[in-house]
């Protein structure tokens, strides 16, 4: 072409947890039988949708105004609805005006980011959700700024590293945080939130708080949404239904905004997200209309506890299957549905290796872990993947100096799980002595 056409740096936005797809497929072309345990879909694990929600959904798309367009912000009702469940928690109160809806999650953080200036940097933590920093990033056509996620003490924020961060980068505008986070399954106490509003008010900053997974807890721990300690900041809270319900594919998630007219220049960035939406028109009508009735249905709170149930399971499963492995630091996970799990500095090499039985298979792993730039624990995922069939994510591609993996928790038969994690952990051992 006559000109250029992306951005400096553009082609290193990679979406790690869909691009190992590509790797498996082809594998699979070559006989691999292939576990899953690299995205956090809970239908590809054969997660049943019970009959009464699925009755609420197919009675909505009976309705005429289910097939049109509704209010760019959403549909009213809905948001009248969301007001109630956080108005009533005592802490930061809202009108339906403070709630937009898009088209997921994504969208939403695509849009968010999006509408900052260049200049104006939002403080991510280290590891973080790659659509996260992959927006950020893209925005600011810079490398993101991160805070440290403590592996050696559950993956808690190094809250005087954050503060170091904001101190002495003017261009901080704002702090990220996923509770309960996304790739590590930590869930941020009570008074470690208070610390980081504490930090916004004082520097004079705004927080986004990802918070998606904000009713799935186990293990004993709890956690608040920020509404409920965020005081005079200014705010956006991110929430959605692909988790909880789980209904992925609805593409169906909304921001909440607490204290928007508190700053004359958080109103403006709002009105400018707003904007955005509207040249959309709005975003998908029919998993909006439904969300009162499913989450207000007798039987939705008894179905979302027999769900979390299931993950704790499945996280005492795997972490006592990857904590007996030397040189792993090992973290339990005690919400959402994801571990991460680091090697300890200098374990893993580029001489390591795992038997391939397959000469076409052990062929193609070879070409892609010998590729320019490779990164170690990438390496090691693609031996795993092609030795055992274990489809895991390079915990390098979550915006993290750290080397290691991420998994999931959805795997529904408790045998299946403890087979895969004792597999994982076997060839683990196997990979390091190599």
């Amino acid at each position: 072409m006559r000109n250029e056409l992306v951005t400096p740096g553009a082609g290193e936005l990679t979406y790690e947890i869909r691009n190992i797809v590509n790797v498996a497929e082809k594998l699979q072309k070559h006989g691999v039988k292939i576990n899953w345990e690299n995205i956090g879909d809970p239908i590809v694990k054969k997660e049943e949708i019970p009959r009464w929600m699925k009755e609420i959904v197919a009675a909505a798309v009976m309705e005429n105004d289910t097939w049109g367009y509704c209010h760019t912000r959403g549909v009213l009702e809905t948001r009248e609805f969301l007001c109630g469940l956080t108005n009533n928690r005592g802490g930061a109160q809202i009108t339906p005006d403070d709630i937009i809806f898009f088209n997921g999650l994504g969208d939403a953080i695509s849009t968010v980011y999006g509408n900052l200036r260049h200049e104006s940097r939002i403080l991510m933590p280290s590891p973080t959700y790659t659509t996260h920093s992959i927006g950020e990033a893209a925005h600011a056509q810079a490398a993101p700024v991160c805070y440290r996620l403590k592996p050696e003490d559950n993956w808690f924020p190094d809250v005087e590293d954050l503060e170091n961060h904001v101190k002495y980068n003017p261009q901080i505008s704002g702090i990220l945080l996923i509770n309960p986070d996304n790739p590590t399954g930590m869930v941020y106490p009570r008074e470690i939130l208070e610390q980081i509003v504490a930090i916004a008010r004082r520097y004079d900053l705004f927080i986004i708080a990802d918070e998606v997974y904000n009713n799935i807890t186990y293990n004993g721990q709890t956690t608040v949404p920020i509404s409920d300690v965020i005081g005079e900041v200014p705010a956006i809270a991110m929430k959605g239904i692909s988790k909880e319900i789980p209904w992925p594919g609805s593409r169906c998630g909304w921001i909440e905004v607490y204290n928007g007219n508190r700053d004359e220049q958080f109103h403006k960035f709002l009105n400018s997200i707003l904007t955005a939406k509207m040249n959309e028109v709005c975003s998908t009508t029919l998993p909006q209309k439904c969300i009162p009735a499913i989450m207000k249905h007798p039987e939705y709170q008894t179905y979302l506890r027999e769900r979390i149930a299931c993950y704790e399971r499945m996280s005492t499963i795997t972490y006592d299957c990857l904590k007996q492995v030397p040189g792993l630091m090992v973290n339990r996970t005690n919400g959402a549905f994801y571990m991460s799990v680091a090697f300890r500095d200098g374990l893993l090499t580029d001489r390591q290796s795992l038997p391939i039985e397959s000469v076409e298979v052990r062929e193609l792993v070879e070409k892609l872990v010998n590729a320019p730039g490779v990164s170690p624990d990438k390496r090691f995922v693609y031996y795993i993947l092609a030795s055992t069939g274990i489809c895991i994510v390079p915990l390098s591609s979550f915006n993290t100096p750290l080397q290691g993996f991420r998994v999931t928790l959805l795997e529904k038969d408790e045998n299946e799980c403890m087979r895969i994690y004792r597999t994982l952990a076997e060839r683990i051992k196997e990979y390091l002595n190599s």
